[in-house]
């Protein structure tokens, strides 16, 4: 408890908090529990010298003034300490080291590493003087075991959900650590990122493999354990050159480089260095990977909603020019200009924007990434705002001809003008692209296997109704607008066509999901 306290930067501030990084504060925290208070240590044995933490060396040591002598104490990576040891403490005396003492360290590293400890060694030497030279490669030989410690970084509750929730949403999730291979393993197993140990390899075994066949086996391995921070940048490059978009998260200054070479640089808030939260893209607040998962599916909720809004726009916009385009040709006017402002500013602005606030799908993380270059018409969007269009004009100008012969008694087809026809296509379009606008509350899924509802949507669908019926029964918006006062007849022949729009498509939908499921 000792070395682990002092052979540490964590500090206990005044206010008796362990400020640090984690896993320094927990051997800080360890030594308390022990009795033994780091800052009174530091007083009895004030440090005069060290060797600070490398990653390449996986450990770092520090010297200490002991009663006229130099006792130094060094702490890291159980396979790299022990390389460095020739003597071990046996009920305080140092004897020296034999195979069958280092096989039987090596395999209580192994078991503690299995039970997803992260494991630490501890080991010490004693000098009379402080060496002249203090650099690692000479201080740190001949060392004396002292103990293993082992602790363990509790899996948050909501990570092993939020790794399900990856995987079903096609997002592949890849654990890459300094930590022994054992370890990450068992942590792996228990998130489930690996059901083997085959898809584990070490940064040792990573350099013997060159880049060429790494790119091609990178989809082998799902946990990468004592990496150096070049590998990091190895491995995103790799995913990268297979076509994957990559993100990667980090806290540490050895992590800015793969951040940076990710598709997406994710930084921790919390426990993150400035560097890193300065090359990253985004910043975890909690710190939090559910958090992560999170942000995925309210891109993909908002992405999916702005894709919503557009096909009602444009397959109503598209109606609206078909309509007019067709009248034009048979000889008559469907709508004047003023028809058609009030259709766009009124009829369809507040829908549009009720869309965007749409809850996600059902299914919206069980889709497959959707690819980086695919566009805003991608997945059939472009075809069903050309049918969706297409059948709005229809009932359109269904409305247009009925009303005629209601107003004439004759079917007339061209170069005629109807006051009547005019005031229900009026009617007919501007109600359809209302009802419309929930057809557009999923591009594929049922709109009444929807459990949840668009509350701004039936808002914005009852003020569009009162709206237009107003501006078709005030004496002074009629005239302003050039309607025809129309007989509650006329008026539910002119909705009823309007509803249609709603079972035509919903049929066609029930066609695209047959169609799917076949393939």
């Amino acid at each position: 408890a000792t070395a682990m306290a002092l052979c540490n930067d964590a500090e206990i501030d005044q206010s008796l908090k362990i400020v640090g990084e984690p896993t320094e504060c927990a051997l800080v925290n360890f030594a308390l529990s022990e009795n033994l208070n780091k800052n009174e240590l530091v007083r009895q044995q004030p440090r005069i010298g060290e060797a600070p933490f490398d990653s390449k060396r996986k450990m770092m040591s520090t010297l200490h003034l002991c009663r006229g002598k130099v006792i130094q104490y060094t702490k890291g990576a159980p396979d790299e300490v022990l390389k460095k040891c020739t003597l071990y403490l046996d009920h305080g005396t140092a004897v020296p080291m034999t195979d069958e003492t280092m096989q039987r360290i090596l395999d209580e590293n192994k078991s503690m590493a299995g039970k997803a400890l992260r494991v630490l060694c501890a080991a010490m030497r004693s000098w009379d003087s402080l060496p002249s030279d203090t650099s690692s490669d000479f201080i740190e030989q001949d060392l004396t075991f002292i103990g293993l410690i082992g602790m363990i970084d509790p899996v948050r509750p909501e990570v092993k959900d939020a790794i399900s929730e990856c995987r079903k949403a096609g997002i592949r999730p890849i654990m890459i650590t300094g930590d022994h291979k054992d370890t990450a393993v068992a942590i792996a197993r228990e998130l489930g990122i690996i059901k083997n140990a085959k898809e584990a390899i070490t940064g040792a075994q990573l350099d013997e493999i060159d880049d060429e066949t790494f790119e091609k086996t990178v989809g082998n391995y799902s946990v990468y354990a004592r990496v150096q921070p070049e590998h990091k940048t190895r491995i995103v490059n790799a995913w990268r050159k297979n076509n994957y978009v990559t993100a990667m998260t980090g806290d540490g200054v050895n992590d800015a480089p793969s951040i940076k070479s990710a598709d997406i640089g994710i930084g921790m808030g919390i426990t993150g260095t400035d560097v890193t939260k300065n090359v990253a893209d985004m910043v975890l607040a909690d710190d939090n990977f559910a958090t992560i998962v999170g942000a995925v599916e309210e891109g993909r909720r908002i992405y999916d909603n702005i894709r919503k809004a557009i096909q009602f726009l444009l397959s109503s916009n598209m109606s609206e020019v078909m309509s007019v385009f067709a009248a034009t040709l048979l000889g008559f006017v469907i709508l004047k200009p003023a028809h058609l402002l009030w259709i766009n500013l009124i009829t369809d602005c507040f829908p549009a924007l009720a869309l965007g606030t749409e809850k996600a799908e059902s299914n919206l993380m069980e889709r497959p990434p959707r690819s980086a270059k695919d566009g805003i018409f991608a997945g059939g969007v472009g075809i069903d705002i050309a049918y969706q269009g297409l059948l709005c004009t229809i009932l359109t100008l269904a409305a247009f001809f009925i009303g005629h012969y209601i107003e004439n008694g004759v079917w007339e087809f061209m170069n005629f003008s109807s006051p009547d026809g005019m005031t229900m296509a009026f009617l007919t379009m501007s109600m359809a692209e209302i009802f419309h606008s929930f057809n557009m509350r999923s591009q594929r899924q049922s709109l009444f296997s929807m459990h949840s509802q668009n509350k701004f949507l039936i808002m914005a669908k009852i003020a569009s109704l009162a709206l237009t019926t107003a501006v078709l029964y005030i004496p002074f918006l009629a005239n302003a607008f050039g309607f025809q006062h129309i007989s509650l007849m006329e008026y539910s022949i002119a909705m009823g066509l309007a509803v249609l729009i709603i079972p035509m498509v919903e049929l066609i939908k029930l066609f695209q999901r047959i169609a799917a499921k076949k393939k």
